[in-house]
């Protein structure tokens, strides 16, 4: 089995969920006692924020790849970014580190594509919703049409997401306006939507979803396992 490197703790409740799938779909896979072989490591998403909200993603690039090294350093074989934001340094993180990056937008795409969706809604951090590097892998590589919701709703999403989620804190009202919003998007012609940022995992029921719903924690996840075991 291939060693897992993870960076990780933006925010550590996603992180948490990563180490859970991970191992879940190990046992799954290989039975018995087995449970994933990986190195992690957590960062202050204090820091992090401060400089996402600070435009300064260079900043935020040396600190990713420096704690990559460790990683790589440590063993590990391949990494994951256990956040979509931060796949917008995701090249500058290979450079510093020297290891392979599994993207976290390429098993959502290809599950997409292997389920003939053609529109779908992203959902995400307002970096990930309103800049190119995470929609256009989607159109590029797997040819979908992405749509987002409109300014105020990306703005509430963005707000719950940082002030709500990444703490850990899961509100109805939040989880209504998510449905709803969802369904403003299916009416715009979506047919499926990407839960595009770690932690909407926790506030969307996925069996509750107007539309098929993407986690893009659980699915890079079991991406992981597939590439860390050498199946595909």
């Amino acid at each position: 089995m291939k060693l897992i490197g993870i960076l990780g703790g933006m925010s550590w409740e996603s992180t948490a969920l990563y180490y859970r799938v991970i191992n879940e779909t190990v046992k799954a896979r290989l039975g018995k006692l087995h449970s994933a072989r990986l190195l992690l490591h957590s960062v202050d998403f204090q820091e992090i924020e401060r400089l996402q909200h600070a435009g300064d993603w260079n900043a935020t690039a040396v600190i990713l790849g420096e704690a990559a090294r460790g990683l790589k350093d440590g063993g590990a074989d391949f990494l994951l970014i256990a956040t979509n934001t931060m796949h917008k340094v995701a090249d500058e993180i290979t450079t510093a580190s020297g290891l392979e990056i599994l993207h976290i937008a390429d098993p959502t795409g290809a599950a997409l594509v292997r389920n003939g969706i053609k529109c779908v809604a992203l959902l995400g951090t307002r970096f990930t919703m309103e800049q190119e590097f995470y929609r256009t892998r989607l159109v590029t590589k797997f040819g979908l049409e992405v749509m987002v919701p409109d300014r105020n709703e990306r703005e509430e999403i963005h707000r719950i997401i940082y002030e709500e989620l990444c703490q850990g804190i899961v509100r109805a009202e939040s989880a209504a306006l998510f449905t709803n919003i969802i369904m403003n998007m299916k009416a715009r012609g979506a047919q499926a939507v990407i839960l595009g940022c770690t932690e909407i995992t926790m506030i969307v029921n996925s069996a509750d979803c107007p539309v098929p719903a993407y986690d893009t924690t659980t699915l890079h996840a079991q991406a992981a396992v597939d590439k860390a075991i050498g199946e595909t």
